[in-house]
């Protein structure tokens, strides 16, 4: 379905995105995992012929993307981070619009927009204005102008962004159920939505591939990783906070990663990552600086594991300038 080669974007002089190679195929799953500003996003607008490479090939059901982005287009449905929506259009109204834009032909319509309606479970609304339903809401809608063509493949740029837990579960059965018609490209940085989702994983560090497989193949390449997460409190009349917190553990050598301090109450949560074990030294640390530490515990999360000891080794971005187009 999916062929890159040497895909690379600039931005100037510098690198967002490449080189990068891959192949996906028709039917799988396969979830772009990264930190923000790994180059996800600019992978997906290129694949979804809304930005133009500044080199390397890309190929979507065999057609060349750069030579003929029309027809590539044509095959395609993209849900971009924030969802093209008209808000004073009925939710109907707006997929039928959709349908006009993809040159649906329109015998086809009505059939086409019951069944995005029906799939992304938005019937019962289909006759309300965008502008009055929730976001959970709006982010179906986005799926359903995404596949309301019957394209052969879907993309789709964090669809669980701002959704609550309960929007969450849902959008996840909602990508199960279109993995029996589409081949399924998605981004996103929650390790959780990824692992539950997708066949497969291309990891992006610094705008290059770090590592691709199955969640179970990519942490059999990996050595163990310790995780530990611990709740901290700041006594009365001791500044800093989160700030305090993080500087108590500053100088804890080998840690691969800090989660960003949760505040809780008048404590604050924050997990850490390192090759070894380092609960005795964190709890030096903090009582050290004067704080109390409420709780401190190990636990193993294959898959942020093995994302963090990824994205932790992957390459600097290059310096050279980039190439003329």
């Amino acid at each position: 379905m999916i062929q890159v080669s040497n895909l690379t974007k600039y931005y100037g002089g510098k690198r967002a995105l490449g080189p990068v190679s891959f192949e996906i195929d028709k039917g799988e799953t396969v979830g772009f995992l990264g930190l923000n500003g790994a180059g996800k996003t600019t992978a997906l607008r290129i694949l979804a012929c809304d930005l133009r490479p500044t080199a390397g090939a890309v190929s979507v059901g065999g057609i060349d993307a750069l030579a003929n982005p029309h027809e590539v287009r044509r095959r395609i449905g993209f849900l971009p981070e924030t969802p093209p929506l008209y808000p004073e259009m009925t939710v109907q109204a707006f997929l039928g619009f959709v349908c006009d834009l993809r040159e649906v032909a329109a015998s086809d319509k009505k059939a086409k927009i019951g069944d995005a309606l029906a799939l992304t479970d938005l019937t019962l609304v289909a006759g309300e204005p965008i502008n009055t339903l929730s976001h959970g809401y709006r982010q179906r809608v986005g799926v359903a102008q995404a596949i309301v063509h019957r394209p052969q493949l879907v993309i789709l740029d964090e669809p669980t962004r701002g959704l609550d837990p309960r929007q969450i579960v849902e959008m996840r059965k909602l990508i199960h159920e279109l993995k029996d018609k589409h081949t399924v490209l998605l981004s996103s940085h929650q390790l959780a939505e990824v692992s539950q989702t997708c066949d497969r994983l291309l990891v992006l560090g610094r705008g290059q591939i770090v590592g691709a497989g199955t969640e179970a193949e990519l942490a059999a390449q990996q050595e163990s990783i310790f995780s530990v997460d611990l709740t901290v409190r700041v006594p009365d009349g001791k500044d800093g906070g989160a700030a305090a917190v993080l500087a108590a553990l500053g100088g804890i050598d080998g840690l691969l990663g800090k989660s960003v301090p949760t505040e809780r109450g008048d404590a604050w949560d924050l997990s850490l990552s390192s090759k070894r074990d380092v609960r005795a030294e964190v709890s030096r640390a903090v009582v050290g600086a004067g704080l109390d530490l409420l709780r401190l515990d190990a636990r193993a999360v294959d898959l942020e594991n093995t994302f963090l000891r990824l994205v932790a080794a992957s390459p600097a971005a290059a310096p050279a300038p980039a190439p003329k187009e």
